[in-house]
C-alpha cells in the first residue's frame, strides 16, 4: 500500500530524528515537530505505518518506535536509482586527456531532502546566469536569503519571480535580473517574501 503525503512526512522525520540523536522521538516530540493538532493525530499515523510494516512499535514502552526493514530497504533502493555514473571530466575550453573514472554522482544530494522543490523556468531575465526559459530548477524551500543568492520571491503576495536578492537602503529589496535589457525590481522589504533559495539547474535537451 502507497503512503500518503503525511504518512511519508511522519515516516521521514522519524528517521531524520533517529539519524541526528540517535534514538527515536516521543510522540510529542513527532507532534511538535510536524505541528500535528494532538497526540491522537500521531498515534493514529503511527498505527497506520506499522499496519503497512514501515515501523516496529513497543507497547507500554517511552520512545518504543523502530524503522521496519521494509522502510530501510526502500530507503536503500532510492539512493541507488539517484545514482548515476560519473564518468570523468570533460574540456570546455582546451582538449584535455579524456580519464575514465569509477565514481558516482549522486542526485539525493540535491533532491533527497524534503524541503526540496523544482519549478520551470519561463522566460529569459536570468539568461546572465545561465538559466533559460525552458529550464528547471531545484530550490531549498526557505524564508531568508542572502544577499548575492538567486531565490525565488513573492511580491506583494501575488507575483513570484527569480531574480538575485539584495538589501537596499531604505528598508528596501533589490530582485536584480541577470539581463542587461531588463530593470531590477525595487520594493518595500514587508513586500518581498522569500519562498527558495536555488540549488541547480537542469536542462533538457531532449
Amino acid at each position: 500500500m502507497a503512503l500518503t503525503k503525511r504518512q511519508k512526512q511522519v515516516l521521514d522525520f522519524i528517521a531524520g530524528f533517529v539519524d541526528e540523536n540517535g534514538y527515536c522521538p516521543s510522540y510529542d516530540e513527532i507532534a511538535k515537530g510536524l505541528s500535528l493538532a494532538s497526540l491522537a493525530t500521531v498515534h493514529k499515523h503511527i498505527s497506520v505505518l506499522e499496519s503497512k510494516n514501515y515501523l516496529k512499535r513497543g507497547f507500554n514502552q517511552s520512545r518504543s518506535l523502530e524503522l521496519a526493514p521494509k522502510y530501510l530497504q526502500e530507503q536503500r533502493r532510492a539512493r541507488l536509482a539517484l545514482d548515476i555514473p560519473l564518468a570523468g571530466r570533460i574540456a570546455a575550453g582546451a582538449p584535455v586527456e579524456a580519464i575514465e573514472q569509477r565514481e558516482t554522482l549522486n542526485f539525493a544530494d540535491f533532491a533527497g531532502h524534503p524541503n526540496t522543490f523544482a519549478l520551470e523556468v519561463r522566460g529569459d531575465s536570468m539568461i546572465g546566469d545561465h538559466i533559460c526559459d525552458g529550464d528547471y530548477i531545484l530550490l531549498e524551500r526557505v524564508a531568508e536569503a542572502h544577499d548575492g543568492d538567486i531565490v525565488v520571491a513573492l511580491v506583494a503576495g501575488s507575483e513570484a519571480t527569480l531574480k538575485r536578492f539584495y538589501r537596499e537602503p531604505g528598508d528596501l529589496v533589490r530582485l536584480q535580473p541577470a539581463n542587461a535589457a531588463m530593470k531590477p525590481i525595487m520594493v518595500p522589504a514587508r513586500d518581498v517574501q522569500i519562498q527558495g533559495r536555488l540549488l541547480a539547474v537542469l536542462r533538457k535537451y531532449r
